[in-house]
């Protein structure tokens, strides 16, 4: 089990079982699905998802780690986000999250995106960490940003949704970026 981190609003701490029910509030709207190749989550598939994520904490090479992004104030559980090590020879590293809508354009998920990224960075000694989004989602774009990942480019049409092929904007940040920005 890792230590919870913590930002000046929330914390971060590994999810439980019975998170599912505060992630399903989120992962069963379309809004917050839309720009995803999952979702409107039914229960199911929320208890699915958390099984999943509890599987994969308990690898003896771990390479996934999720955590549930709790206000202190509240002590509401208000999204997730995810590292993940995607290549460990080349020291490669990827972040995703999601947030509750009620808390969209609150500064949460760059608040806690920061966290991660420093977090990924000074455990597992990366060299890159990425993170991918639709090119119509201007929000989580300026997540990235505030984040200090840089957009490399665009991949056309690399993955399929309801609506149709997403074309996906990918970012990333260097560790001697990283280290500058500290």
């Amino acid at each position: 089990m890792i230590s919870n981190l913590s930002t000046n609003r929330t914390i971060l701490r590994e999810l439980v079982e019975n998170d599912w029910e505060q992630i399903h509030q989120y992962a069963s709207q379309l809004v917050v699905c839309q720009f995803q190749p999952w979702g409107p989550n039914t229960e199911s598939d929320t208890k699915e998802f958390v099984q999943g994520i509890l599987v994969d904490s308990k690898q003896i090479n771990r390479t996934r780690f999720v955590f549930a992004i709790i206000e202190k104030e509240s002590n509401e559980l208000i999204g997730s986000i995810e590292f993940n090590i995607r290549d460990e020879k080349n020291k490669i590293g990827e972040v995703g999250y999601i947030v509750h809508p009620k808390y969209w354009g609150m500064g949460f998920a760059s608040e806690v995106g920061k966290e991660i990224i420093s977090f990924g960075f000074k455990n597992f000694k990366l060299h890159r960490l990425y993170a991918t989004c639709d090119v119509r989602n201007i929000a989580s774009q300026r997540v990235l940003e505030k984040c200090g990942l840089t957009l490399e480019g665009r991949m056309r049409e690399d993955l399929l949704l309801r609506d149709g092929w997403r074309d996906t904007y990918l970012f990333s940040i260097l560790e001697d970026e990283w280290l500058r920005g500290q």
